[in-house]
C-alpha cells in the first residue's frame, strides 16, 4: 500500500512531465512561430519589391474618403506634398484634370456602392501624361471595409501608339475600301478562298460570269468560274498554290453566258492562309496567237514561192528561218540547218561552196557584215559579183529584236537582159535604117519619139524638126506638101489618134505629088505607142492597075464565051431533034422494014443523041447559072414521092448493071421549098454518079430523113471509090469527062450541077470516098428554100 508521500511524489513527478511536455509544445510552437515569422518577412520583401517594380501602382481609398498611396504616384500626378484625401486628387494646377476627376469620383462611389469595376484614362494637368485606371472593391484581406483600390498605369506611350496604330487602321481600312471598291469594279472575275479553300468572297466580275444573283448566292451554292478538264480545276490549282506556297496560273476553257472562251485562271497564296484568284479572258489573246501563228506560217511558206533568197537571224546571231530557194543558191544541205548555225559560220559555209565574192581578207569583211545587225540604216544594199557571173543583190535589214534579216535577189538573168536589150536597141536602130519601109513611132500624147532615115526622106522632113519631138499634127501638117492632095494629110494625125487613144489598127493609101503611092498602118503598140508605116506601092500600084484591066478583059471573054455556049447549045438542039425525029421514024418502019443490024444502029443513034441532048441541057444550065438567069422555083416538094420517082425511072439501068439498089425514105424527110424539077436533077445525077462507079455486083444506096429544120438527102455505094485527086476536082464542071485510063469513075457535069441546084435552094453537098471503099455524098435541103438569085 502506497503511503502518502509517495503519492505525492508520483502527482509532483506527474506534473513535472506535464510541465516539460508544454514547455517543449510551447518550444515547438515558438520555433515554428518564428519561422513563419520570418518566411512572411521575407515573403513581404518579396511582394513589396513586386510592387513597387510593378508598371502599376496601387491606390487605396477608404470609405471615409482618406487614401493610402505611394510616393511614386504622388510624383506622378505633379501632387506635392502627397494628397490625403480623395479631393486632393485634383488641385487648380495639378493632380487629375478636373473634368476626368468628376467621372472618376463618379465611378469609385458605383464601386463602393455596388462592387462595379471600372477603367478609366485620365489625363494629368500641366503634362501630356495620360493614366489609365482600374478600379474595384478593395478585397477583405485589405481589411478597408468599402474602401476602393485602384490600379494605375502610365498609358502615355500606349496611347501614342494606340494614336498612331489608329490612324495607321484608319489608313489601312480606307486602303482596303479602295481596294475593295477596285475588285468590286474590275471588269474580270476575282474571288478569295478561305484556308478550307471554299469561296469566302467573289466580285461583281464573277457574279455576272456564272450568272448568280449576288454575292451571296454565289458563296452560298459554290458556284465555281471554270469547270474541271482532265483533273485540272480551280480547287486542284487552289490546292497546289496553297502547299508550294507560289502562285499558279492555267488557261483553261469556261462558258459564260453560252460563250465559250479561254480564260488564263491564277491563284496567289495569302499569309493568312488563304488563296486570292482572278480569272483574265485570254479569248481574243489566244486568237491573235494563232492569226500570229498563221500568219507566220503562211509568210514562211509564201518566202518558200519566192525566186529570191531569204534568211532571218535571231538577236543572238543564230539562224531562224530561211527559205527553198536560199538553201538552192547557197547548197545549204537540211541536216546542217537544223542545228541554227551562228551568222559566222553560215558566211563560211557560202565561202566553202563558192557563193562569197572574192576578197582578201575574209575576217574583215566578215566583221563588216556582222555589224548589220546593229546598223542604224534601216536598210542596206549590196551587189555581190561570185565565181561564175553570177550577180547577186543582197539587201539586210535589221529587226526590231535585234535580229536581222537578209534578201538575196539573183539578177544574173536581169542583167543578161539588160545588155540584150541594150544590144536589142542597137540592133533595132540598124534595122529601122536599113529597113525599105518609113516607119515611125508616136507616144500616147502624139508626139514622135523614134523614126528611120527613110521617114525623114520619104516625108522630106529635116532632121533638126524630128529631132524636137514634134506632134502628130505638126508633123502632117509639114508633109502635106508633099502629097498629092494636101488635104489628105490629116489621115496621119487620125489614124495615130486612133492607134493610141483608140487602141485600133488602121490603114490607108497615099498619092504624093511626084506620082508615088504608099500603103500606111497605125499599129497600137503593147506599151501604149503606136507604130505609124509606110511602104512604096507605086510599082505594084502600076501593076495593079494593069492586072485590073487584064481582068476586065477576062471577064469580058468570059461573058462572050459563055454567050456563045447559051447560044451553041439552042443551037445544037434543032438538029438533034431532027436526028432523033428521023431515027425515030425509022424505027418504026416509015422507010419501010429495016433488017436487025439497021435496027441496032438506029437504037444506038438514038440513044448517043438522048444523051448528046442530055449534055446539052446540063451545058445550058451550066450557062444559066453563071449568067444567073436560072429560075428556080419555088413549091412544096414531098422526098417520099420524089426520090421514089427519080429510083423507079432508074431502075433499067441498075438492072442493066445487076446491081442491089435500095431506097429508104423515112417519114421524117417530109416536105421541102423548092424547085421540084432541079431536086429531081440533084437526086438522079448522083444517083448515075453512083451506078457508073459501081461494079456488076454492088450495092448502091438512096436515103431520106430530115429534122424539123432540115431534110437529108444520102446517096451511097461500095464500088472503086475515088482518089484525093478526084474528090478535089468532083464538083469542077470542068473535070474531063469520061472514065479515066485507071478505070476511076467519070465525073462529068452530074456533080457540078447538083452542087448547083443545092445551093441555089440554100442547101449544102459533101463528099465522102476512099478507094476501093465506095463513095457516100450527103445533101442537106432547109425545110423554108430560098429563092434564086
Amino acid at each position: 500500500m502506497i503511503g502518502p508521500s509517495a503519492l505525492a511524489m508520483v502527482l509532483a513527478g506527474a506534473v513535472l512531465a506535464l510541465l516539460i511536455v508544454g514547455a517543449g509544445w510551447a518550444l515547438f510552437i515558438g520555433l515554428q512561430a518564428r519561422a513563419e515569422g520570418k518566411s512572411a518577412l521575407v515573403e513581404n520583401d518579396r511582394l513589396s519589391a513586386m510592387l513597387a517594380s510593378a508598371p502599376a501602382l496601387s491606390l487605396i481609398i477608404r470609405p471615409d474618403g482618406r487614401l493610402t498611396m505611394p510616393d511614386r504616384l504622388a510624383d506622378c500626378l505633379g501632387l506635392s506634398p502627397p494628397p490625403r484625401d480623395l479631393a486632393d486628387l485634383s488641385r487648380d494646377d495639378s493632380g487629375i484634370d478636373a473634368a476626368d476627376f468628376a467621372v472618376l469620383t463618379d465611378d469609385i462611389e458605383a464601386a463602393q456602392k455596388s462592387a462595379r469595376s471600372f477603367q478609366r484614362s485620365v489625363r494629368v494637368q500641366g503634362s501630356a501624361r495620360t493614366l489609365m485606371i482600374k478600379g474595384q472593391r478593395a478585397p477583405r484581406e485589405l481589411m478597408v471595409p468599402g474602401g476602393v483600390v485602384l490600379w494605375v498605369f502610365d498609358a502615355s506611350e500606349s496611347e501614342a501608339e494606340i494614336d498612331r496604330l489608329s490612324s495607321e487602321a484608319a489608313r489601312y481600312r480606307d486602303a482596303f475600301e479602295a481596294l475593295t471598291g477596285l475588285i468590286e469594279a474590275a471588269p474580270l472575275p476575282m474571288w478569295y478562298r478561305g484556308p478550307d479553300l471554299r469561296l469566302m468572297m467573289v466580285n461583281s466580275a464573277y457574279v455576272d460570269a456564272v450568272e448568280g444573283r449576288d454575292g451571296e448566292d454565289v458563296i452560298a451554292r459554290g458556284l465555281e468560274l471554270v469547270e474541271e478538264v482532265g483533273g485540272r480545276g480551280p480547287i486542284a490549282s487552289a490546292i497546289a498554290a496553297r502547299d508550294m506556297q507560289r502562285p499558279q496560273s492555267q488557261a483553261v476553257p469556261a462558258t459564260i453566258k453560252g460563250t465559250r472562251k479561254m480564260l488564263r485562271v491564277f491563284d496567289v497564296p495569302l499569309p493568312t492562309g488563304g488563296i486570292a484568284g482572278f480569272a483574265v479572258d485570254i479569248e481574243e489573246l489566244e486568237q491573235a496567237r494563232t492569226g500570229i501563228k498563221r500568219f507566220g506560217e503562211a509568210q514562211r511558206a509564201l518566202l518558200d514561192r519566192l525566186s529570191a533568197g531569204v534568211v532571218q537571224f535571231a538577236a543572238d546571231r543564230t539562224l531562224a528561218f530561211c527559205n527553198q530557194p536560199f538553201r538552192r543558191l547557197f547548197a545549204m544541205r537540211n541536216e546542217w540547218l537544223v542545228d541554227r548555225p551562228e551568222f559566222d559560220r553560215v558566211l563560211e559555209r557560202m565561202r566553202e561552196a563558192n557563193r562569197l565574192p572574192e576578197v582578201r581578207d575574209f575576217p574583215g569583211w566578215k566583221a563588216e557584215r556582222r555589224e548589220w545587225f546593229a546598223a542604224a540604216d534601216s536598210q542596206i544594199e549590196e551587189n555581190w559579183l561570185l565565181p561564175g557571173g553570177v550577180h547577186l543583190r543582197v539587201v539586210a535589214q535589221p529587226l526590231p529584236d535585234g535580229g536581222l534579216l537578209l534578201i538575196f535577189e539573183d539578177r544574173t538573168e536581169q542583167i543578161q537582159l539588160a545588155s540584150a536589150r541594150d544590144t536589142l536597141l542597137r540592133v533595132r536602130t540598124a534595122t529601122f535604117d536599113n529597113l525599105f519601109e518609113a516607119l515611125g513611132v508616136f507616144a500616147a500624147d502624139g508626139r514622135l519619139q523614134l523614126w528611120n532615115n527613110r521617114f525623114r526622106l520619104t516625108l522630106g522632113l529635116e532632121e533638126e524638126f524630128l529631132a524636137s519631138h514634134p506632134r502628130v499634127d505638126a508633123l502632117a501638117k509639114a508633109a502635106a506638101p508633099k502629097l498629092a492632095s494636101a488635104g489628105k494629110a490629116v489621115l496621119i494625125s487620125e489614124l495615130v489618134r486612133s492607134a493610141t487613144v483608140e487602141r485600133l489598127q488602121r490603114g490607108g493609101n497615099l498619092a504624093f505629088a511626084d506620082g508615088r503611092h504608099f500603103e500606111f498602118a497605125a499599129v497600137p503598140l503593147p506599151d501604149g505607142n503606136a507604130l505609124f508605116t509606110m511602104l512604096d506601092i507605086t510599082d505594084s500600084h502600076k501593076i495593079e492597075l494593069a492586072l485590073r484591066d487584064r481582068n476586065e478583059a477576062l471577064e469580058a471573054a468570059d461573058r462572050v464565051k459563055t454567050n456563045f455556049v447559051a447560044n451553041m447549045s439552042y443551037e445544037l438542039r434543032t438538029p438533034l431533034t431532027s436526028i432523033s425525029g428521023f431515027a425515030e421514024m425509022l424505027k418504026g418502019g416509015y422507010a419501010g422494014a429495016l433488017p436487025d443490024t439497021a435496027l441496032d444502029y438506029v437504037t444506038a443513034i438514038m440513044e448517043s443523041v438522048e444523051r448528046l441532048g442530055g449534055l446539052v441541057d446540063d451545058v445550058l444550065d451550066l450557062t444559066q447559072n453563071d449568067a444567073g438567069t436560072a429560075p428556080v422555083e419555088q413549091g412544096e416538094v414531098h422526098l417520099d414521092l420524089l426520090a421514089r420517082g427519080v429510083a423507079a425511072k432508074l431502075a433499067g439501068l441498075v438492072e442493066a448493071r445487076k446491081l442491089d439498089f435500095a431506097v429508104e425514105i423515112a417519114p421524117s424527110a417530109g416536105m421541102v421549098a423548092g424547085d421540084e424539077r432541079r431536086l429531081a436533077q440533084v437526086i438522079e445525077n448522083l444517083l448515075r454518079h453512083a451506078i457508073s462507079g459501081t461494079p456488076e455486083g454492088g450495092r448502091v444506096l438512096l436515103h431520106a430523113d430530115g429534122t424539123a429544120t432540115s431534110a437529108r438527102i444520102v446517096v451511097s455505094d461500095n464500088g472503086r471509090g475515088m482518089s484525093e485527086k478526084a474528090i478535089a476536082r468532083a464538083f469542077d464542071r470542068f473535070a474531063e469527062p469520061g472514065l479515066t485510063r485507071s478505070g476511076e469513075r467519070a465525073l462529068g457535069l452530074g456533080l457540078p450541077l447538083a452542087k448547083q441546084f443545092v445551093e441555089a435552094h440554100g442547101g449544102t453537098i459533101a463528099l465522102l470516098s476512099e478507094r476501093g471503099q465506095g463513095t457516100l455524098i450527103t445533101v442537106e435541103l432547109p425545110r423554108q428554100g430560098r429563092a434564086a438569085a
